[in-house]
């Protein structure tokens, strides 16, 4: 498949070394040092990009502004960059159509091992597109329009947020999820022992998928373990 990466990052060490990096990792990367000059790396080689890696904090936007502007043109993967602590920059990357997120400072194994975990998911598909539909159980999603839709084809309403959290079970059909790294993944925090929104949030997406009876059959609860999405998942790079 495709190994083509864009960095943004206004800081020029940083981006020198994650290119020399990911570099020696066999990945072609191109490199942005604000948002103008990402647009025009984006507009210049969109349809060559497997993974895109952005920056929030740059001296003329912000990446929240680029996830949007890139995920109205494609469903090509994103990471985004925070360096705040505070958990807000996580969850809107995430509602924004963010694929996934890392804190700076971070290590680069990390980066690397998340950029792979993309990859390996896009390879579902076959080829080297980046992945459009995901379909189950008679539903598809649309990962660029971030859409779903019923058997009947009928738009089901989901919430940003029961949407990432759709799909990241989709995209990890049969692997045991726990609830730590479901919480992670859909606010960005850890989950105390107390707390049960991450079933209150699983309880949503169940009902639109008509599954929230005794014994769901798609969103599975393995007792002290987590979730399973059970369903058979086909992906495809078109419609």
């Amino acid at each position: 498949m495709n190994r083509t990466i864009l960095v943004v990052d206004d800081d020029q060490k940083t981006r020198n070394l994650l290119k020399t990096y990911l570099e020696k990792h066999q990945y072609e990367v191109r490199v942005a040092h604000d948002g103008a000059s990402f647009l025009a790396e984006f507009e210049r080689f969109k349809d060559e990009l497997s993974l895109v890696i952005l920056d929030v904090m740059l001296p003329d936007t912000d990446g929240f502004t680029l996830c949007q502007t890139v995920r109205k043109q494609s469903p090509v993967p994103i990471i985004m960059l925070t360096a705040s602590a505070d958990d807000t920059d996580r969850i809107v990357g995430l509602e924004l159509g963010a694929d996934d997120y890392i804190a700076k400072p971070y290590n680069p194994r990390e980066l690397l091992a998340r950029i792979k975990a993309i990859h390996r998911r896009m390879q579902l598909g076959g080829g080297g597109a980046a992945l459009r539909y995901l379909r189950f159980a008679g539903f598809t999603m649309d990962l660029l329009e971030r859409q779903l839709t019923d058997p009947a084809g009928a738009l089901v309403v989901l919430t940003s947020m029961d949407f990432n959290l759709l799909r990241f079970f989709a995209e990890h059909a049969g692997e045991t999820l726990d609830r730590g790294r479901l919480m992670e993944q859909t606010r960005g925090r850890d989950l105390g022992p107390l707390d049960r929104s991450l079933d209150v949030q699983i309880s949503r997406p169940r009902q639109r998928l008509h599954d929230d009876g005794k014994q769901p059959l798609l969103i599975k609860t393995v007792r002290g373990s987590g979730y399973v999405f059970s369903a058979d998942v086909v992906p495809a790079s078109d419609g």
